[in-house]
């Protein structure tokens, strides 16, 4: 029988292929009392687990030092995070005391340390942090299966290309284990937008559905699946008229990507001769492979703080040198732009969490900086020592008063003058300039200009701050809109402000990463974008469509309406041209 089901798409494209069902150990262990002769073992024995858990860890680490593919680095993060989880001694001391103090089995010692930590995530106020009690939940059924005697291996029965992986959940182990499988897809119950499995997912590019809810007890081993990643579908069983359809989308879709391949040495020019420039989002320094590959014109956004997370100890001057500087010397020349550390709201240092009642509100960003000089004053010296092996740029986010701006400039030059005095080869010349996040920066752009030499809007938390709503809330989630007239208006005045000053401006949020906001933004006047490598090619072909003589009058009239729903009409009309499916 056929029928459908519906997820939250996280990684584009169309996968046709057999389930392939994924069983975990049952965290439902059984409970039962032990003579106290057999105590010491049960604690040996557990303590054995952990070390079987441990190496088995090690070994997927080991694997992944000789992967060269862009998402080593994530995955690499996934298998560091989970074995500091296990090395917590809240998880086995606490566990070995309560064998001892209760005579119980190993089993259940543990799943009730872990039901204790897990409550105390959900506990937390901050949705990123709240979400790795996941990580919890996997590293102790990681180690029940070693108390059970068992290699915590994906099954390798199935290697073809057409499996689907369905499961509750997937740890990162899981989908390091998978990528050598050439799997074809992956569809899980739980997840999100930013769980393990859609970051594998999207590194690996293969299409991806999570948040399934009830998929892995509805499918059967070996059912015949059609997992849509573009409209956020799951076909089970589908019948020979359907799967026709989707063979031949799918056939299109590789099609335009090898057609979009044909792109990556143009240059980004529109019909009427307006150069535009394409520079790309990174998060690690593997992630630079991925933007030469395409040949973006440069990295317009390098989300520095990934280095910072999840570890205990804080990344020294000359650890961040060393990767800002690999990252400088990969580019040949092309600007290289670090963006300062943007801790706070939804990411925080271990050991340094704060309970705030709205995080995104809070301590974040340059106001964290400033709040922890030492720390701060260290990244500016690594970045403006790599400057010295190639053209960087320090940005610096969310940015809104004077005098932020002013001691965020004072501390680059305290960095200048340490570098100094300690005879550092670093460029004096460094550009500075600002994100304009907040809509206060926005509506009072001059207080920026006066002070930095370029501009980059990040989308994300202009719409998050502008329509009071907490993108990673999935109660208002669908409320968040980047075509709202407020959005639009105050990303038009933006642009159209720092294009009457002079002064270079970019979009480096995700909405210059979507190819059906290309035209919109190029007749707002916008030539600089930045966005994930991935996105590149799609919206240098809607550049090389797009004629900004013909598109700018046009935008100048959707942007005059308040009705959201006439605006997104215009829109489809304005695309209607460049084949874009809306």
């Amino acid at each position: 029988m056929t029928f459908t089901l519906h997820g939250l798409a996280v990684s584009g494209g169309i996968a046709i292929g057999h389930a392939y069902l994924v069983s975990h150990a049952t965290l439902e262990v059984a409970h039962y009392s032990l003579p106290p002769r057999k105590v010491d073992d049960e604690v040996v024995r557990l303590g054995r687990a952990f070390d079987a858990v441990r190496a088995e860890l090690a070994e997927l680490r080991s694997g992944l030092l000789n992967d060269g593919t862009e998402a080593r680095g994530e995955l690499l993060a996934f298998v560091d995070l989970h074995s500091m989880i296990l090395d917590d001694p809240l998880l086995l001391d606490e566990a070995g005391a309560y064998i001892r103090s209760r005579r119980c089995n190993a089993e259940w010692a543990i799943k009730r340390q872990m039901d204790r930590l897990v409550e105390q995530f959900e506990q937390i106020d901050d949705a990123y942090l709240r979400s790795r009690s996941a990580d919890v939940v996997q590293v102790v059924e990681r180690v029940i299966k070693a108390l059970a005697g068992k290699r915590n291996r994906v099954s390798t029965r199935r290697r073809d290309t057409d499996s689907i992986v369905v499961a509750h959940d997937l740890s990162p182990a899981d989908t390091i284990q998978f990528k050598a499988q050439r799997i074809a897809a992956f569809v899980t119950d739980l997840g999100g937008a930013t769980s393990h499995t859609a970051i594998v997912a999207r590194s690996l590019a293969i299409p991806a559905l999570v948040g399934m809810h009830q998929a892995r007890r509805l499918i059967q081993d070996d059912d015949m699946l059609i997992v849509d990643g573009v409209r956020g579908v799951l076909i089970i069983n589908p019948d020979e008229r359907i799967l026709d359809e989707y063979r031949l989308r799918a056939r299109e879709i590789e099609i335009e990507r090898s057609k979009l391949k044909r792109l990556t040495g143009a240059v980004a020019t529109t019909l009427d001769g307006e150069a535009v420039q394409l520079f790309a989002n990174i998060e690690l320094p593997q992630d630079v492979e991925q933007v030469r590959e395409v040949e973006a014109d440069g990295i317009g956004l390098f989300r520095t703080e990934f280095m910072f997370l999840n570890r205990d100890d804080l990344p020294d001057e000359d650890e961040q040198f060393e990767a800002y500087r690999s990252v400088v010397q990969a580019m040949k020349g092309k600007p290289v732009t670090l963006r300062t550390l943007d801790i706070g709201a939804d990411k925080a240092l271990r050991g340094a969490e704060r309970s705030e009642a709205n995080p995104a509100l809070g301590l974040r960003a340059i106001r964290y900086c400033l709040a922890e000089p030492r720390m701060f004053v260290t990244q500016l010296r690594a970045i403006l020592r790599a400057a010295h092996y190639g053209k960087v740029r320090i940005m610096l986010p969310m940015v809104a008063f004077q005098h932020e701006i002013e001691s965020a400039l004072a501390m680059v030059a305290l960095a200048k003058q340490q570098l100094r005095e300690a005879n550092r080869k670093f460029d004096d010349r460094v550009e500075i300039g600002a994100m304009v996040e907040i809509p206060a920066a926005a509506l009072a752009l001059g207080t920026l200009m006066n002070h930095f030499s370029f501009l980059s809007i990040g989308t994300n938390d202009l719409i998050q701050y502008t329509l009071a709503i907490d993108r990673a809330d999935e109660a208002v989630a669908h409320l968040y809109d980047p075509l709202h007239p407020a959005v639009l208006r105050l990303v038009q005045q933006v642009i159209a402000q720092a294009k009457r000053a002079g002064m270079p401006v970019a979009v480096c949020g995700e909405m210059a990463g979507e190819p059906q906001f290309a035209r919109l933004l190029l007749g707002m006047g916008l030539r600089q974008f930045s966005m994930h490598p991935s996105q590149l090619l799609e919206v240098k072909r809607e550049v090389l469509r797009c004629d900004c003589g013909d598109i700018a009058p046009r935008v100048i009239k959707l942007l005059r309406s308040d009705d959201p729903i006439r605006i997104r009409e215009q829109l489809e009309r304005i695309n209607a041209g460049s084949g874009i499916v809306q």
